[in-house]
């Protein structure tokens, strides 16, 4: 059976599988360039986690099976796209018609990076070959405008290849990264919101002078707060601005690892329900790998002495992330509850204009106060109308774990 088929009917049993297993799994287990195998070892990777992804890269590089490198070039160039790159994958093989580029990754700022994966440092590769693939890739018109070049490399001594680079003449636009860091940077980019971080994550592949650290020192800070800014927001947002016609009141601390269970249960409901894999831009921000289904997903401790029982903040980011994809729905969880609220797109979209809002920093978030007049009904006040939202239409029960 093919492993689409298997991951989409019993997926549980095809994550214990080892990478060697899901290579047999797909197609006819021949990973050959624009074969069935290589569609759907694909398209799986595009649908798991991103530490999973960690899990097959690095039985890529610790075991020996025929195809490994294949299998890291497909992984590496599916990190791309978790980094928000376009991401065209190379070919497993060059022929003489086609440049023999493992990836092409373009990003939002319009830079171009060539991408060169390689799974151990034995055999040397020429740095003016890969220089050679990007300069026919540009008289193409496939690469235009800024560009440059990045070897991915696994975790074994690179020392050779790094002083191949370092005394070429490419040392200026070429660089290094293994595929363990590379992961790292796809986790720190999982775990932030602000657009602003993950552009300045992405710029740290892009050949940059470290005779001053100035650049390098804006990226890890800039990352750090905002990681710092997310962890915060979740555990106790921000008291009620002035324009609100609710008593201010401030959310206590609430468990982390409590709300990302609760988001986790939360995410496992929607895909049953839509039958979607979806998989973590952010720490809130989950998508299908087609973009036919996005959630934003949040959650809310209960408030037993207050008239609003669960508050939320909706952030400006997560908006325009719904706003882009096929389906969104914004996701409110309740710590203490078995059930969420999941908002269709154009549902919540009628209601914004008529919250409350906050402007912190110079950004924007509506407040969602849920109250519970009597029991087993539950709405979202609009305070500017009165016509508060019966919120019965869009509760969804959970997943538990013997469920899932």
């Amino acid at each position: 059976m093919p492993l689409i088929s298997i991951w989409d009917t019993n997926p549980d049993a095809i994550l214990e599988f080892s990478i060697e297993q899901l290579l047999a799994t797909a197609g006819d287990g021949h990973l050959l360039d624009e074969s069935e195998c290589s569609r759907e070892l694909r398209l799986f990777f595009s649908q798991v986690s991103s530490e999973k992804l960690g899990e097959y890269a690095d039985q890529c590089l610790t075991r020996r099976f025929d195809g490994n490198g294949k299998v890291l070039q497909d992984i590496v160039n599916e990190l791309g796209r978790r980094l928000d790159y376009d991401v065209d994958n190379g070919r497993y093989q060059g022929t003489r018609n086609a440049v023999g580029n493992d990836g092409l990754w373009r990003s939002p700022e319009n830079h171009t990076l060539l991408i060169e994966v390689k799974t151990t440092d034995t055999y040397s590769i020429s740095v003016d070959t890969i220089a050679n693939y990007r300069d026919n890739l540009v008289s193409t018109s496939n690469i235009s405008g800024e560009n440059s070049m990045l070897l991915v490399v696994g975790r074994y001594d690179t020392g050779q290849l790094e002083a191949q680079v370092r005394g070429s003449r490419h040392a200026w636009d070429m660089r290094l990264i293994s595929v363990d860091s590379l992961i790292s940077l796809v986790r720190l980019k999982e775990n932030t919101e602000d657009a602003v971080t993950a552009e300045k994550i992405r710029s740290v592949l892009i050949p940059m002078e470290y005779t001053r650290l100035d650049r390098l020192v804006d990226v890890l800070f800039t990352a750090a707060q905002d990681v710092e800014a997310v962890v915060e927001n979740e555990s106790r947002p921000e008291a009620e601005s002035n324009d609100s016609n609710e008593s201010t009141f401030v959310q206590d601390r609430t468990d982390l690892t409590l709300i990302d269970s609760m988001r986790a249960s939360i995410l496992r409901s929607v895909e049953r329900s839509s039958g979607a894999k979806l998989i973590k831009k952010s720490r809130a921000l989950y998508s299908s790998s087609d973009r036919s289904i996005g959630v934003a997903c949040t959650v809310s401790k209960f408030y037993a002495e207050k008239n609003v029982k669960y508050w939320y903040a909706h952030h400006t980011p997560w908006q325009e992330f719904l706003e882009r994809v096929t389906s969104g729905f914004l996701a409110l969880g309740c710590v203490d509850a078995n059930f969420a609220f999941l908002l269709p797109f154009d549902v919540l979209g009628e209601k914004l204009p008529h919250l409350n809002t906050t402007i912190r920093n110079g950004k924007t978030y509506w407040h969602i106060h849920i109250t519970n007049p009597e029991p087993n009904f539950y709405q979202m006040l609009v305070p500017r109308t009165g016509e508060h939202l019966d919120l019965t239409p869009f509760t969804i029960q959970l997943v538990n774990d013997s469920q899932a």
